[in-house]
């Protein structure tokens, strides 16, 4: 078991102070637990928490992308409460535009959040997981880290790669008993599908209406999403504290849809490829 049960846990959590991270944060703090919150804004946190009990709170302006400041926030956040047990990475924004229409700028930034971010935290938090034997990694991707929908690609990419990241990290620390798990959401009732947190191409191209018109459905989805950003919240806690979730988790009947059917597309794909699969083999 990685969580500690004889004190309260320390928790860094990434991209605290909107949607599911600022309730996970609201929900770790009324627990008892402390919590390191990382945000691009400390102030947007600290008055998104004006009603909660901030006093085992340790609010981080960091920018996820700079090493340095990584580093540095994990060493402030060893130095308040004498180390991390539980590594939420949920910082993340979305991106809807035709893989033709994502420039260069726009693929690094995502990256920059979403692999390299991530990358970061995880380099500063496991050697002293490592030296404990003990830790708890939980990575936040998406049902999209699993299958895709058009006009997704950039965000599908990030979540993709946080997929095989997150697997292969599982097998490395697994002698160290250090857990690592990752949450796959559907669509959540958060402000993910807002100006703040969706990315728009800086230009488009007239050959895909389609996207443009998936983009204003989208637009006009916050507030009737079915997922519930608290009970994802109470969710990633009962896989931290249990330790017994599979290594991916999903969340929300929406996605346990999408995965059923991106497995059934799958199974008949790898089906379809085994005649000329076999053909690639040495015949010695």
């Amino acid at each position: 078991m990685s969580h500690p049960t004889d004190r309260p846990a320390t928790w860094f959590v990434t991209g605290a102070s909107r949607g599911l991270g600022l309730e996970l944060v609201i929900q770790l703090l009324q627990r008892g637990d402390n919590v390191a919150a990382t945000t691009r804004s400390a102030g947007r946190l600290t008055e998104a928490l004006a009603d909660v009990d901030t006093s085992r709170l340790l609010p981080l302006e960091v920018s996820l992308a700079d090493e340095a400041d990584v580093k540095t926030a994990a060493a402030a956040t060893e130095e308040r409460f004498g180390g991390i047990d539980v590594v939420v990475n949920n910082a993340g924004y979305g991106f809807l535009a035709a893989v033709e229409e994502v420039t260069d700028a726009e693929a690094r930034e995502m990256f920059d959040v979403q692999i390299f971010g991530v990358w970061n935290v995880l380099r500063a938090a496991l050697p002293q997981m490592r030296a404990r034997r003990s830790g708890h990694i939980i990575n936040v991707s998406s049902i999209l880290g699993i299958t895709t929908f058009p006009g997704w690609g950039l965000y599908c990419a990030g979540k993709f790669a946080l997929e095989g990241l997150t697997e292969s990290l599982a097998a490395e620390v697994a002698d160290f008993d250090i857990a690592v798990n990752l949450i796959e959401p559907g669509y959540m009732r958060t402000d993910f599908l807002r100006p703040s947190s969706l990315g728009l191409p800086e230009s488009t191209v007239d050959a895909y209406p389609a996207i443009r018109e998936m983009t204003q459905a989208h637009q006009a989805m916050p507030g009737t999403q079915l997922g519930d950003p608290a009970r994802a919240a109470s969710a990633i806690i009962t896989v931290a504290v249990e330790g017994d979730a599979p290594m991916h988790q999903l969340l929300g009947s929406d996605s346990l849809e999408f995965a059923d059917a991106r497995l059934e597309a799958l199974r008949a794909d790898f089906d379809a490829a085994k005649t000329l699969a076999v053909t690639s083999d040495h015949q010695d």
